[in-house]
């Protein structure tokens, strides 16, 4: 008897980490589609003759459509079903980088940013909406937590697959591999029987689920959450080491070594991260208590010039609680979605990373030309302390 009743439930967590599984690893393509074009930036600048500021406008690009096309793919995620849109955004991306391959040009460039653009508009909604659906309750804060850690891991080891991409294939054999991976992903989760998720499943009787209102003050208030984050940590990982070497004196190295240290320890807070939102029903203040301390350390950095071991212990400390309030930001969001409205919920938040994404790298590079570096680290410090505000606040919306 108790074998009967016990291969239920293995089945069942067999099946959940199947699907953890699977969504990671299209949530690692996400994250790794998004820096092969910078990765391919001085090939792609010999070959097409343009320069950087051209360059930049692919990725500007993809960023704006990415933002438009957030909230809609998330409607399209609960009304269609999110494995469906999960595998047209990984097969999108994955076509986008090869038609680029393909047939080289300014112009295929930039329709290649749109694509993947639009490609990454999918990952968010989609793969929350199957998580939040298809894993235990107990350990969906850890399930987050692998999920964006697995997001991280695919930034990390981008720069490193894509030279060894160069050195074997060349450039465009490169972007032809790297867009074949998304295919042959999809693939995968096709043979993993990644389960669908959304709204669009009926109920007994026939019946489709009602529609309930998604734009909600709380998750208006996440957007806004959202974008604060991605503004609090925008400006040490894309101008941190310029900003270092400017402002306060340090070696090239030692700059590569302290952004090293605070992206890997971002990582690791992530799944640490996990295991504290499961024990917690008060996301909204682990978020806030994570941002002080972040603040704090942040602001020592912007004022006082660390040796170089203080400097890395410092920024890797900062690292680590950025990444703690991770899947506390996710349950957050979970929390406050509508029942069968994952994937539109995620969509309409996850654009305030992209508003993040957009005003972040004109924000921080206007400072640098102002030649204020210092002020890198210190606008940083603002939107932590905004984030401060705004996560009680959050929560108490949420609960309302």
């Amino acid at each position: 008897m108790v074998d009967v009743l016990a291969a239920p439930q293995q089945g069942k967590a067999d099946s959940a980490l199947r699907t953890l599984t699977g969504i990671s690893i299209a949530h690692w393509v996400s994250h790794f589609h998004l820096l092969v074009l910078p990765m391919l930036f001085p090939f792609l600048k010999d070959r097409l003759g343009v320069g950087y500021v051209e360059l930049g406008f692919s990725l500007t690009t993809l960023a704006v459509v990415s933002a438009l096309t957030q909230a809609p793919t998330g409607y399209l995620v609960d009304h269609f079903g999110a494995r469906k849109i999960l595998l047209a955004g990984l097969t999108l991306g994955g076509f986008a980088l090869i038609l680029l391959g393909v047939h080289l040009s300014y112009a295929a460039l930039i329709a290649c940013a749109v694509l993947l653009g639009l490609a990454n508009s999918v990952y968010h909604p989609a793969d929350y909406a199957i998580l939040a659906e298809h894993m235990d309750e107990a350990r969906m804060g850890r399930a987050f937590s692998v999920h964006t850690f697995a997001g991280y891991l695919g930034g990390a080891v981008t720069p490193a697959i894509v030279a060894a991409l160069v050195t074997v294939s060349g450039g465009t054999g490169a972007l032809i591999a790297s867009g074949a991976i998304a295919i042959l992903v999809a693939l995968l989760l096709v043979a993993m029987s990644i389960p669908e998720a959304g709204a669009h499943k009926k109920k007994p009787g026939g019946e489709s689920a009602p529609k309930q209102a998604v734009i909600t003050p709380a998750l208006i208030t996440l957007t806004a959450l959202f974008m604060l984050l991605s503004l609090s940590v925008a400006g040490i990982n894309n101008f941190g080491v310029v900003a270092l070497m400017s402002g306060y004196g340090t070696s090239y190295s030692i700059a590569n070594v302290a952004l090293t240290a605070f992206l890997g320890c971002s990582a690791a807070g992530v799944l640490a991260g996990g295991f504290l939102a499961d024990h917690t029903e008060r996301h909204g203040y682990v978020a806030a208590a994570c941002f002080a301390a972040n603040a704090a350390i942040v602001l020592l950095i912007a004022l006082v010039t660390l040796p170089g071991w203080a400097l890395t212990a410092m920024m890797a400390t900062a690292g680590f609680l950025s990444g703690v309030i991770a899947p506390s930001r996710d349950m957050l969001v979970r929390n406050a979605a509508p029942a069968g409205a994952a994937g539109r919920a995620f969509g309409i938040v996850s654009t305030g990373f992209n508003l993040g994404g957009i005003v972040s790298p004109l924000l921080f590079g206007w400072i640098m030309d102002q030649n204020a570096p210092h002020w890198v680290f210190g606008a940083s410090v603002i939107f932590m302390l905004a984030t401060v505000v705004l996560s009680p606040f959050t929560e108490r919306r949420i609960k309302a």
